[in-house]
């Protein structure tokens, strides 16, 4: 029988479940981000052109210490994918056509 030294040396494994609509995610290609003296609020928006009224699709709030490591953990996965796929352009430094590549609306 193990001691509770022996447990506190053991590392934890989390056991998380994710649903199938979670799974298939939501687009999002904006993030307005807003903070209190006790949390980060994270809104994630869907915009889209010609639409004037884009919704909020998804609220994220973190504590300073989440919002602090999702900080780091986001930028090591950007230097990672940079390394592998070379450097990500800003959005200043292109332009995004209106019709999103596709071909242009008619009526």
């Amino acid at each position: 029988m193990a001691n509770q030294k022996d447990n506190a040396n053991t590392p934890e494994h989390l056991n998380i479940e994710i649903s199938e609509e979670v799974a298939e995610g939501t687009y999002s290609n904006l993030a307005i981000i807003t903070h209190s003296n006790a949390e980060f609020i994270v809104d994630f928006v869907n915009v889209m052109p010609g639409n004037p009224k884009n919704k909020v699709k998804s609220r994220i709030i973190l504590s300073p210490m989440h919002a602090k490591r999702l900080l780091g953990a986001l930028a090591d996965n950007v230097r990672r994918f940079e390394s592998e796929n070379g450097e990500i352009k800003d959005l200043d430094a292109i332009e995004i056509p209106m019709n999103f590549g596709g071909p242009a609306a008619q009526a």
